[in-house]
């Protein structure tokens, strides 16, 4: 879900900002842009380390997951691939190849062996891409699709911002979806090998038997069912006449989180299964989309629509829509029926008298959707459930007035004592992660002398103590340590390591910000002892980013002592 997508990001941040800063000197050339999405559903899809690398990975990769997220297959076909041998190398010789991985030789024989197959893949879907543009020019620029989110695109911008509940509540509600139960009790049904036909699957006397397993009220509600067990890989086909239930379906209400919004997102786009189904394939065709295009309307009116101002809009959405959309309409009987049947079983929607509503599970739903056609929407952790590690996040990404609005209402629901100490706990968990580091001191700077407890707790932290002592100092705490030399150097490798991430200008710049060169070439001289987890990485980046050459060469002199150190 978005939360999974954006704590994988946030893992992989600091690793990625020391890849930036190795890749100038180690592999000059290196689009390091075109790492960050494949090394994210690497963690994503395939292992819970990011460092561990196994032979196959790099097909499931590029092969599998690229090919169906990539935005620019141009590029991708032209600098991933090199960019990837890159990063692995770097893995390598910087000892982050996790014990268990295939040994780099290996990976990068792998890379080199499905790379015209990452081309070609890229050159399909660049194909696919101008195929559907031809075809665009063929169709009405506005009205597209019944279910189309683009003409909704301004609204969806102006929404307030939506706020998202965390993923185990999602979870909770997702365990309780009727559709996914009777998905698994159909599926458990059908068994192992069990042979289906060409032109019906199953016979009719099956059909019966399966209407009444699941507690169907018709068979059409079985090929639905059917599809949507397919959609959760519940069912899967063994070859072309026999269909076999998956081991874990039985397993399902899962107990791992992940696993179980996992799951319900596979299944997300059975929505589509809510359309009217009429015996008319032209009129059916006419109201195709009608479920989504009742979702976003609610979504625009703020999560939720009378059931009435809904069919009087989407009847005449569907006559503009399409020539037949008024006479399916009527056809239908009640078109909405169908459509809130399947949102209702799915989890997405409630109807109390003449109100539909989004449940959070819809909301979560639904901001997947617009993600996926590439609409901006303001969607964000629920407030009482952020953790002090959300909010950091977060924060780093917003501008300066909206970060201290969020942390303003973070705030107003913690005692300002436990709100310091949770931030400061929230920075350590991760020395490398110099950005989120710098934002907790920030927040809790500013909470004043309530913070003082959890500042003098914080100098046992080796990579918080020199923000621990600076701040209580200034805040005339008796016995307090005063601030020593190497915190300085910490903070000034802090500040280093958050401008190298934003690029080679905000480097060079955060350089001459220090000072003129002997300055700097001053500060080299000492800064090489700070046991910083990014000292070697940021020397390396001075050495080749500095226009001045002796700051370059007391870089390298740096650099030598650093490794030699150890």
């Amino acid at each position: 879900m978005t939360d999974r997508i954006e704590a994988a990001a946030a893992e992989l941040r600091p690793l990625l900002q020391e890849f930036i800063l190795w890749a100038p000197a180690n592999a000059p050339g290196t689009d390091t842009d075109l790492v960050g999405p494949a090394v994210l559903w690497h963690r994503l899809d395939v292992r819970d380390n990011v460092g561990l690398w196994k032979a196959g990975d790099l097909r499931a990769v590029l092969l599998e997951r690229i090919p169906q997220v990539v935005e620019d297959p141009d590029e991708a076909a032209d600098g991933m691939v090199p960019a990837l041998r890159s990063y692995l190398t770097f893995l390598s010789e910087t000892g982050r190849l996790a014990t268990g991985s295939a040994s780099v030789d290996v990976l990068l024989s792998e890379l080199d062996e499905i790379e015209d197959d990452f081309i070609e893949a890229m050159e399909d879907v660049l194909a696919e891409r101008d195929w559907d543009e031809e075809e665009d020019e063929f169709e009405d620029d506005e009205d597209e699709s019944l279910g189309d989110f683009e003409p909704f695109a301004d609204e969806i911008a102006d929404l307030p911002t939506i706020r998202l509940r965390p993923d185990t509540e999602l979870a909770a509600a997702a365990r309780e979806v009727t559709l996914i139960a009777q998905a698994r009790g159909l599926a458990l049904w059908v068994g192992s090998g069990r042979k289906v036909g060409e032109e019906t699957l199953l016979t009719e006397e099956e059909v019966k038997e399966a209407v009444l397993s699941v507690g169907l009220s018709d068979a059409q509600s079985l090929w639905n069912l059917w599809n949507l067990a397919i959609d959760l890989e519940f069912l899967a086909p063994d070859d072309d006449d026999t269909v076999s239930v998956d081991p874990d379906t039985a397993a399902w209400p899962f107990e791992d989180d992940d696993d179980v919004l996992d799951a319900w997102l596979l299944g997300l786009h059975s929505i589509d299964y809510g359309d009217p189904e009429l015996d008319d394939d032209d009129l059916t065709l006419a109201l195709s989309g009608l479920t989504r295009a009742l979702l976003v309307r609610v979504l625009v009116n703020g999560g939720s629509r009378s059931v009435g101002q809904l069919r009087g809009e989407l009847a005449e959405a569907a006559g503009e829509y399409d020539d037949l959309g008024s006479d399916a309409w009527t056809a239908a009987g009640d078109p909405l029926a169908p459509v809130l049947a399947w949102l209702t079983g799915y989890g997405m929607v409630t109807v109390e008298g003449d109100e539909v509503r989004l449940t959070p599970l819809g909301v979560e739903g639904v901001v997947h959707m617009v993600d996926d056609a590439d609409i901006d929407i303001d969607a964000r952790p629920a407030i009482d459930a952020m953790t002090a590690l959300d909010l950091l996040t977060l924060s780093a990404d917003l501008p300066e007035e909206e970060a201290d609005a969020e942390f303003a209402a973070w705030l107003d629901l913690r005692d300002p004592a436990r709100a310091a100490t949770e931030l400061l706990e929230a920075a350590a968990e991760d020395e490398a992660d110099a950005l989120v580091r710098v934002q907790a001191a920030s927040l809790v700077g500013a909470l004043g002398e309530v913070a003082v407890p959890a500042w003098t707790e914080a100098l046992k932290v080796p990579s918080l103590r020199p923000y621990a002592a600076t701040h209580l100092a200034q805040l005339d705490v008796e016995d307090a340590p005063e601030p020593t030399p190497a915190d300085t150097h910490w903070l000034i490798l802090d500040m280093w390591t958050i401008s190298a991430g934003l690029g080679r200008a905000e480097f060079v710049s955060s350089l001459h910000d220090i000072g003129p060169a002997q300055q700097i070439i001053g500060l080299l001289d000492v800064i090489w002892k700070v046991p910083h987890p990014h000292l070697e990485e940021l020397l390396e980046a001075v050495a080749e980013a500095h226009p001045d050459k002796q700051v370059g060469k007391a870089a390298k002199r740096a650099l030598f002592k650093a490794r030699s150190r150890g």
